[in-house]
C-alpha cells in the first residue's frame, strides 16, 4: 500500500468533512469500495478518480495514481497488533476451519472469490437491548459474498 497517497486521500477527506458513505454518494460505489480504493486495494476508472479529485480538491499525480493498479494486502505477514484488525485474525484462526468445511460440505472442494466478492459493514440492534435508544445499535454486522470456485481436475 502506498501510505503516502492514503494519508494525503484521509487528509483531503477529513479538511472536506467527507465520510466514505459520502464519497460512496459521489462516484456511485459502495462505501467499502470507496475506502479499499483510498486504502489503495482498488482501481478507480478515470471517471470515478476525476469525480473524486473534484470532491476532495486533489492534485493530478494523486488522481492519477487512482486509476493505477495497486499490490494488494497491506497487511504485514506478522500478527496483526491493531486490536479491530486483530479480531478478523482471531476470527479466522477459531472460525478459519469450520467455515472451510461448511463451505466445501455445501459447494463441493473450492473457495471463495475475493475478486468477484463484495463486502457491506452494517449496524444492528443488539438484541439485548441496552439502556438508552442511541445505543440499541451496537452490533456490528458483517457480510461477505463471494463466487464460489471449485477447483478443477485436469
Amino acid at each position: 500500500m502506498n501510505l503516502e497517497i492514503t494519508e494525503k486521500l484521509l487528509t483531503a477527506k477529513q479538511v472536506n468533512q467527507l465520510s466514505f458513505q459520502d464519497l460512496g454518494k459521489v462516484l456511485g460505489r459502495d462505501p467499502m469500495w470507496v475506502a479499499a480504493l483510498i486504502y489503495r486495494q482498488a482501481t478507480a476508472s478515470a471517471d470515478e478518480a476525476s469525480k473524486l479529485a473534484q470532491a476532495l480538491d486533489l492534485s493530478p499525480e494523486i488522481t492519477q495514481k487512482l486509476t493505477e493498479f495497486p499490490v494488494k494486502g497491506s497487511l504485514d505477514p506478522i500478527i496483526p497488533t491493531d486490536p479491530l484488525i486483530y479480531r478478523f485474525y482471531e476470527i479466522m484462526q477459531v472460525y478459519g476451519m469450520p467455515l472451510k468445511a461448511l463451505i466445501q460440505e455445501e459447494f463441493g472442494d473450492g473457495i471463495m472469490s475475493a475478486i468477484d466478492f463484495t463486502l457491506k459493514v452494517e449496524k444492528e440492534a443488539d438484541p439485548k437491548g441496552v439502556g438508552e435508544a442511541s445505543l440499541k445499535e451496537t452490533r456490528v454486522k458483517i457480510t461477505m459474498s463471494g463466487k464460489f470456485l471449485p477447483y478443477k481436475k485436469w
